[in-house]
């Protein structure tokens, strides 16, 4: 299988007050997922989706969650590893890029 990332996506059910024309956070993770999947393949990036209401307990995603709120940051909130790569309405590119630099290659095999 190879190297996997983690692409954590911090946001709520709640629409950001800033993002009121975005997608919710739910359907952008599904959308980052569907994205990051044809281009990339299914077996390198793990998913993870964390309410930032009602986080784990589990470190570092309850830590992180509090930080979104105190730090009143747009979600959702994207990270690959522990880079924050998007806030709000993440980028495809930026998100892409996130992966390349942590090996993760193009699925050249369809």
């Amino acid at each position: 299988m190879g190297k996997q990332v983690e692409l954590v996506v911090y946001g709520a059910d709640v629409l950001c007050p800033s993002c009121v024309n975005l997608p919710s956070s739910k359907e952008q993770y599904e959308w980052l997922q569907a994205a990051i999947s044809r281009k990339y393949g299914h077996d390198h990036v793990k998913y993870k989706y964390v309410d930032i209401y009602e986080p784990p307990e589990e470190e570092p995603y309850h830590h992180f969650a509090t930080r979104v709120i105190e730090e009143d940051m747009f979600y959702p909130v994207v990270l690959v590893e522990d880079e924050i790569v998007g806030e709000g309405n993440p980028r495809l590119k930026t998100v892409y890029n996130a992966l390349e630099k942590r090996g993760i290659k193009p699925d050249t095999s369809t």
